[in-house]
């Protein structure tokens, strides 16, 4: 899989230790807009997906977290790859501690029926809602609003993510 581009903060020079999470995340356009999860109580959008457990291949984990976060129900072997994101900074709950993540994207289609969300209890807190927007309108919300604690990197990395699938044509 190609690397789309890294983040790195280069803050973690204290360091003592590294954390790796690897995650798994959905591209799904539909007329013109993108499946994103909104966070309500922070007004950020990131691509429907999340962590690789372990012994879980990636596209398992797309398919479950997919599902769990949104209620969209991926169609297996629509599953192509289309890039990931390097991701390295110093912990944000530990100050010895160096996460180290890739985030690895897929372009899929999904099913009409929906299931219903099984979020944990953070995205329940932050009320993850689906919603099919246009990308500069969760570009913008996700560079220029006010996201309180959340981690900036992250939200800058789905911007990124989507100006790429812009400047590729995928919207046309």
């Amino acid at each position: 899989m190609r690397l789309l581009f890294t983040l790195d903060n280069k803050d973690y020079e204290t360091c003592t230790r590294t954390f790796v999470r690897n995650s798994a995340r959905s591209i799904i356009i539909g007329n013109g807009r993108i499946a994103m999860v909104h966070s309500l109580k922070y007004d950020y959008y990131k691509f429907p997906g999340g962590g690789i457990e372990e012994g879980e291949t990636a596209e398992n984990a797309l398919i479950r977290e997919t599902q769990e976060e949104a209620g969209l129900l991926i169609i297996p072997e629509s599953v192509r790859a289309y890039g990931y994101v390097h991701r390295v900074q110093k912990s944000t709950v530990d100050e010895n501690e160096c996460f180290i993540q890739d985030n690895f994207y897929y372009l899929c289609a999904v099913k009409e029926e929906t299931a219903s969300q099984k979020l944990d209890d953070y995205e329940s807190e932050e009320r993850f809602t689906l919603e099919y927007v246009d990308p500069e309108t969760a570009i913008d919300a996700n560079r220029y609003k006010d996201h309180g604690p959340k981690d900036r990197l992250m939200l800058e990395r789905e911007a990124r993510v989507l100006e790429c699938l812009i400047k590729e044509g995928l919207f046309n």
